[in-house]
């Protein structure tokens, strides 16, 4: 199993995901909250490596990842958020009068950081 994180300053996103690529638990959670998420989601899950986006407050997340027992790797974060985005229309389509818009001129209505941590692990898995 991997764990991927896409660390930011007020939230994360968390996803894992088994080597074959299916998901097993995917959210966003608050970033103070996130040793234990790692701590909990490991011990539950047999997690091998976390994969840890690059971006700029991925120290902390590895400190904490780290204070774990857990190794990672860092993967390029450049341009998740716009492939996650992508992703999170195909999951969810839109409905109602959204459907006349195309989907590049909206926004989500909910944070994509946990779409953005299975890319993260697909990117790792599948270079």
């Amino acid at each position: 199993m991997f764990m991927g994180i896409d660390p930011g300053k007020d939230k994360c996103g968390v996803a894992i995901l088994t080597a074959s690529g299916e998901i097993k638990y995917q959210r966003v959670v608050a970033t103070e909250e996130l040793d234990n998420v790692i701590k909990n989601l490991a011990a539950e899950f047999d997690v091998e490596k976390v994969i840890l986006g690059d971006g700029t407050t991925h120290k902390a997340a590895a400190k904490k990842i780290s204070a774990a027992g857990l190794t990672f790797q860092l993967v390029d974060e450049k341009h998740t958020t716009e492939e996650a985005r992508r992703e999170y229309w195909k999951k969810n389509p839109p409905r109602g009068w959204r459907r006349l818009l195309p989907t590049s001129m909206q926004v989500p209505p909910e944070p994509v950081d946990a779409i953005v941590a299975e890319i993260l692990i697909r990117r790792y898995l599948h270079p």
